[in-house]
């Protein structure tokens, strides 16, 4: 299924994502070496080990990112002109090595733009992980083309 134009978003819709993705090790680890990001608990078993969490966490930016590719094909696939913002962005609970990711988008409200070209669509995006638990959650607000444009 392509994207949607402004007029497919109905506000209050919630899409079931069919894509899901297992988070590898490898995932993780070349994440955090393009983001040069080096925080021990993304990377060291050892340190990670000695942590509230037991083991390494995979990096939060790499769950959020994965989550918008996720959502991609149902939403904006095609018809985006431009992401806007991510607002709101919670980790409620870590994303380890091994887990599947799933993402629910709600649609939460939407509007013309001023020259009535395309519009902005507000989406909230929830993540999932074992058997349910809510891993993050945020907005993505999008500019999107019409139909009729």
């Amino acid at each position: 299924m392509g994207g949607l134009y402004y007029e497919e978003f109905t506000e209050g819709e919630t899409i079931d994502h069919d894509r899901r993705r297992t988070v590898s090790e490898s995932d993780n680890q070349r994440f955090c070496d393009l983001t040069m990001n080096g925080q021990p608990l993304h990377l060291d078993a050892e340190f990670a080990a000695e942590t509230t969490f037991g083991e390494r966490v995979v990096n939060g930016l790499y769950t959020l990112s994965l989550a918008v590719g996720l959502t991609i094909p149902e939403t904006t696939d095609g018809t985006v002109v431009a992401n806007l913002g991510y607002d709101g962005v919670e980790h409620p609970a870590p994303v380890f090595h091994g887990d599947t990711i799933r993402a629910e988008t709600t649609v939460l409200d939407k509007r013309l733009t001023s020259d009535e070209q395309r519009g902005v669509v507000r989406m909230q995006v929830d993540v999932y992980a074992r058997e349910g638990t809510l891993v993050c959650t945020f907005e993505r607000t999008a500019l999107v083309e019409r139909a009729e444009a």
